[in-house]
């Protein structure tokens, strides 16, 4: 075994000699340099090798740019001349204001929209009984529960039954409004119950602290949480049990309820007017996208794919992922940026970290921490940090996470669609082991690789879905007996 003494005397000679073969590397560089042959050459590697470190690459990046946008204005083309101009404004209020619905005279969409209200208003009743003792704290969380699960299954059953009175526009948002609505209702009630049971448990610590002290004058711990709470301006439990900071919630662009939003101290109006022209403009391109490219590469999927030749569904599949990746990420900004912004700013909502970097994902986990902050934010506090305490490992949680996140993909699809399939629910369960495969390939490969994964599955994922949903959809309803 080598001592430490010799250890140091080793790195010593081994530092002299460095230091050495840079001294000897300097004194050849002088005496090239002086040379009559007038020398240019030097030690160096090309810029594209990894040694070089060489990172300015912006006029390859220009490049790349140029050559999707002459391939972009070629597919347009292309599209224009084999189909002729498919948009017409006239089919998008049709389609957008359920007009096929009002056939009926019914507007069964509206009509649910509207009904939304009351289980919202139980919501706050039971949480008010049970405030105020009226109601037993067990038989309270038994029927919030069961609020909670009439939400989510009022539309399918309405759907089931009368589903041919629904538009696919009407359906499809009734579905998001009431996923939305079961999402904010299940965290009010969740946090209630947390700050009703601190406040018990905080209640009952003090009570046996001051047992021992006798002067009259002490004030219990609730008065003097209420007096503080009073002069920071706060709204303390259960004083938070109104309609108005209900309703304010469930417009509010969050899905995790708290007592205290942050909020901002005025309406910006010019920054209203830019989210506003930024939702108007965007809405009419992603319409004009849909109408003019993605419906007639779609329609032209369904032989191709009860063919099932894995060649022409692969040309259709890379055919389809352009426009509906363009639509996506039109759909992301517009969502995420313009509208959420809008509502928050409109409503005086301080936290707008709606998304995070997800374009630079190094992973599939990262990427879904970060591209929707809202659902994951309520999916870390509702789900899984519950199931952590309880003493369940990290991964255990996760997986619940992606059931629950799967399950409601596939509700967002099949329910509005009234064909219940599970590709997007096998979509979504795909992800774990998805992400695994790309932290093995960042740590191997680099995080650009990773990066690559993250970006393939969401240009190729996706347009294999619909395809697929759409195929059993057309041969449901457009195949003759």
């Amino acid at each position: 075994m080598m001592t430490e003494t010799e250890d140091k005397t080793l790195r010593y000679r081994r530092a002299q000699s460095v230091t050495r073969a840079e001294e000897i590397t300097e004194k050849e560089k002088k005496v090239r340099s002086s040379q009559l042959d007038k020398p240019i050459h030097k030690p160096r590697d090309s810029l594209f090798s990894w040694s070089s470190e060489f990172a300015n690459f912006t006029g390859l990046v220009n490049w790349g740019f140029l050559m999707l946008t002459v391939g972009g204005v070629r597919l347009c083309l292309e599209n224009f001349l084999k189909y002729g101009f498919r948009v017409n404004p006239i089919e998008w209020i049709i389609v957008l204001t359920g007009y096929n619905e009002g056939h009926s005279h019914q507007y069964p969409s509206v009509v649910l929209l509207i009904f939304s209200i009351v289980p919202t208003v139980v919501a706050l009743m039971i949480e008010k009984g049970i405030a105020v003792n009226l109601i037993n704290e067990k038989l309270g969380v038994f029927l919030q529960i069961t609020n909670i699960l009439f939400i989510i299954t009022l539309p399918a059953v309405v759907l089931q039954i009368k589903g041919n009175h629904f538009s696919f526009i009407g359906a499809t948002t009734v579905c998001m409004i009431y996923l939305i609505l079961f999402l904010k209702i299940w965290s009010y009630s969740q946090t209630n119950y947390w700050c009703r049971n601190g406040t018990k448990n905080r209640f009952s610590k003090n009570k046996l602290r001051r047992q021992s002290l006798s002067a009259p004058n002490w004030k219990t711990y609730e008065e003097e949480k209420n007096e503080e709470a009073a002069a920071a301006g706060l709204i303390k439990y259960p004083n938070n049990l109104t309609l108005k900071d209900l309703f304010y919630f469930l417009l509010a662009p969050t899905l995790c309820y708290e007592l205290n939003f942050p909020r901002t101290a005025r309406i910006r109006k010019r920054f209203v007017v830019k989210r506003l022209v930024e939702l108007a403009f965007g809405v009419n391109l992603v319409l004009a996208l849909f109408q003019q490219w993605m419906i007639p590469s779609v329609t032209n999927s369904v032989d191709t794919f009860s063919t099932m030749d894995p060649i022409r569904i692969t040309e259709r599949l890379l055919k389809l992922a352009v426009p509906n990746h363009l639509i996506w990420l039109c759909l992301f900004y517009l969502s995420f940026h313009s509208f959420l912004n809008l509502m928050g700013e409109l409503l005086q909502f301080a936290d707008r970290n709606f998304y995070n970097d997800w374009w630079n994902a190094n992973n599939i986990s990262v990427f879904w921490s970060t591209w929707n902050t809202p659902v994951h934010l309520w999916a870390v506090r509702h789900v899984y940090v519950p199931i952590t305490e309880r003493g369940y490992t990290k991964g255990f949680a996760s997986i619940i996470v992606f059931l629950i996140s799967a399950f409601f993909h596939e509700y967002l699809v099949s329910v509005p669609l009234q064909m219940f399939r599970i590709w997007a629910f096998l979509g979504m369960m795909a992800q774990p082991p998805l992400s695994v495969i790309s932290r093995i390939a960042e740590r191997r490969l680099g995080p650009r690789w990773g990066n690559i994964m993250v970006w393939s599955s969401l240009i190729l994922g996706q347009p294999l879905a619909i395809m697929m949903y759409y195929h059993d959809y057309a041969l449901l309803h457009f195949t003759s007996e």
